[in-house]
């Protein structure tokens, strides 16, 4: 309930961190992140550097500084490491809580969630060599849009980033030319002569090739729709002529029906005849 009512509560305030339940870590240590870095660059620096304790130099020797001894700046860099601990605490649900609650600085938090849930090196380096050669492997499907191929395409991408892995710019704008299906080749043709590609921002392209699909989409539905009239035309005229053949069909056994009667009562009148001329006859 506690982790539903933070859930339901985050994103109503820019002072509120994102929250951690345990699902999604990669996801949530981006978010994380970037709400250190605006809350306060010394937070996150701290975070990712640890603590820098006082310490006094004497006969050229450093050691801790007493604490009766600690000046204004001092008790800020140690505020400072309190409050990266305490908004992580704050971040977190009771199970992550128990897990980090016993570290003495809020790099020890930090480094302790990041090796469960990313691992060590070694599966750092495993994960790494998964989502290279998914992100090599990658094309785009035959039934899917330029959006949500786009989707599919950062979220590797992001996935290596938060591992350490990252590509430059011009190496993706590449990448998703590359990726697109045959019937795209004018375009990425296009595309090619007339941008740089060392320079084409990533979002420029993107807005190119949904732009090229909204053309493309618009000429299918032109083209259904001519096909639908021509069929609708065809299906029209074989009706008109198959009415047609009946109507010559029902003349024709009506002519030879009117015909048939015509003969049949050429006769009738014909046996009459010869009935009268017989009974005349003495």
């Amino acid at each position: 309930m506690a982790n539903q009512l933070n859930i339901g509560l985050e994103g109503s305030s820019i002072t509120r961190p994102p929250f951690f339940d345990g699902i999604n870590y990669s996801f949530w240590k981006t978010r994380m992140t970037i709400f250190l870095q605006s809350l306060d660059y010394q937070l996150w620096h701290i975070i990712v550097n640890g603590p820098r304790m006082p310490t006094r130099t004497i006969d050229g020797v450093v050691s801790p500084k007493p604490e009766n001894e600690y000046n204004d700046n001092d008790f800020r860099m140690l505020q400072l490491n309190s409050k990266a601990k305490h908004v992580l605490f704050c971040a977190v649900g009771p199970n992550e809580f128990n897990r980090i609650s016993s570290c003495d600085s809020a790099k020890e938090m930090w480094d302790l969630l990041e090796v469960t849930y990313e691992g060590t090196n070694q599966v750092k380096e495993s994960k790494i060599s998964m989502l290279v050669h998914e992100y090599e492997l990658f094309v785009m499907h035959d039934s899917e849009c330029i959006s949500d191929m786009f989707t599919r395409f950062t979220t590797i991408t992001n996935s290596l980033k938060n591992l350490g892995k990252s590509y430059s710019n011009q190496e993706l704008v590449r990448k998703i030319l590359r990726c697109l299906p045959k019937n795209w080749s004018p375009k990425v043709t296009a595309i090619e002569e007339a941008k740089d590609l060392s320079t084409l921002p990533l979002e420029q392209l993107l807005g190119s090739l949904m732009t090229h699909e909204t053309t493309m989409k618009n000429h299918e539905n032109v083209d259904v729709k001519k096909k639908k009239t021509i069929a609708l035309k065809a299906f029209r005229e074989e009706s008109e002529s198959e009415e047609e053949d009946e109507i010559t069909l029902i003349s024709k056994q009506f002519k030879k029906f009117l015909k048939s009667q015509k003969g049949k009562k050429a006769f009738k009148m014909r046996f009459s005849q010869d009935e009268e001329i017989l009974e005349c006859k003495p």
